[in-house]
């Protein structure tokens, strides 16, 4: 059976301010278009389709197109769950979009995780959707007032849906978790403030493949069966370096699993350019482009405008940091400080060369000497 595996759309987030809408359209024709290509028998799509409980109207519609789309024009079952970022109601609602004996669709969390059943030549599938819960809900749903953290909440759901399969049948799980051995990206909201967020990939033991959401980087957890999709955009730069895709999987009839990685190719990327100014400046001239970039400055010395200068060629340039700043250490509450405090030139030297990994130039010196030195002149008249 062939299973295409995504999740992690956050329909309706913007990046450093700016719509992101033209680039999930290319996103979701490109879902559509691997679906149509590739023919799977399910689709999974593993939490996270918006990015607020609450989305705008535009991200509802291109949601609404593109389901409608695929079950009017696709022999393709549907396997969705809400994920930490989504309304489980809204996602619930969905449910009344197809035919039930296609569609599973896990909005709130349930004491009666009845899977999907379908059929390949080999026999039966289970197909489970295991949505996002916290704690509080998840103590309600199961009757457990034990229920205390994230792992504890997936143990429940697992125990409960492996009750409904079949013994004959492989097992699929769709679920929205951090896994302890995977790789987060700084564009993910944490699932639990304070305590601990992740959960052992052995809770899911038992299961074939599971398809998870909420990590942005696409890789295994635990187990090659064991994937997350990973987000189909870059939603942070440090994702530039990370290649977006669908996870097109094939379920064997011994259970066992092979995947590829198909890629998306965005509307606009993320990329960290790095260099000095007038190396990317005079790059920009030659190669403009309107994709998302944050620049690394090599430059020594402080630049006036950079960003309206380099969004003469890069629009859509959004973040500037020095690379010094990206090297030095954090500032910490430091005891024994070598400077003087009767010394305000060498307390600022000190500051410089804490702060940014190395020592104030002769020039920057310099007017540090002969701005206090206009203090004290003030002072003096005073």
């Amino acid at each position: 059976m062939k299973i295409l595996h995504t999740g992690d759309w956050h329909l309706g987030r913007q990046f450093y301010g700016q719509s992101l809408e033209a680039d999930h359209d290319c996103v979701l024709d490109q879902v559509l278009g691997a679906v149509r290509t590739n023919s799977p028998d399910v689709l999974v799509i593993a939490g996270d389709v918006f990015d607020r409980a609450s989305p705008p109207a535009t991200a509802v519609r291109q949601f609404n197109n593109f389901i409608r789309t695929v079950h009017a024009e696709c022999n393709t079952s549907i396997v969705m769950i809400a994920g930490n970022h989504d309304s489980g109601d809204r996602i619930a609602s969905y449910a009344s979009f197809a035919d039930p004996e296609r569609l599973l669709i896990r909005g709130p969390l349930s004491a009666e995780e009845k899977p999907l059943i379908l059929e390949d030549e080999h026999g039966p599938i289970a197909f489970s959707g295991l949505p996002f819960g916290n704690e509080f809900s998840a103590r309600e749903c199961y009757g457990n007032s034990s229920i205390a953290c994230p792992a504890d909440v997936v143990a429940a759901q697992v125990a409960c849906a492996r009750t409904y399969v079949p013994g004959n049948a492989r097992w699929v799980i769709a679920a929205h978790v951090f896994v302890a051995t995977a790789t987060p990206s700084e564009s993910e909201r944490p699932l639990q403030i304070g305590g601990i967020e992740t959960v052992p990939s052995s809770v899911f033991d038992g299961a074939h493949y599971v398809a998870l959401g909420h990590l942005h980087r696409q890789q295994s957890a635990g187990g090659e069966h064991i994937r997350y999709s990973g987000s189909p955009l870059a939603f942070g730069f440090d994702e530039a370096d990370s290649a977006k895709s669908l996870t097109m999987v094939d379920l064997a009839g011994n259970g066992s699993v092979t995947h590829q990685q198909l890629p998306i190719n965005p509307h606009r990327a993320v990329r960290v350019l790095k260099g000095e100014f007038e190396e990317l400046l005079d790059k920009g001239s030659r190669e403009p482009s309107e994709d998302f970039i944050k620049l690394v400055l090599t430059d020594k010395k402080l630049l006036i405008d950079p960003m309206g200068r380099i969004r003469e060629h890069y629009p859509n340039a959004l973040a500037l940091t020095y690379e010094r700043d990206e090297r030095a250490e954090p500032i910490l509450l430091r005891s024994g400080s070598q400077a003087k405090l009767d010394d305000p030139v060498a307390v600022v030297g000190e500051f410089l060369s804490r702060v940014r990994g190395e020592d104030g130039t002769d020039d920057e010196m310099a007017v540090v000497t002969s701005a206090l030195k206009q203090l004290n002149n003030v002072e003096d008249r005073a």
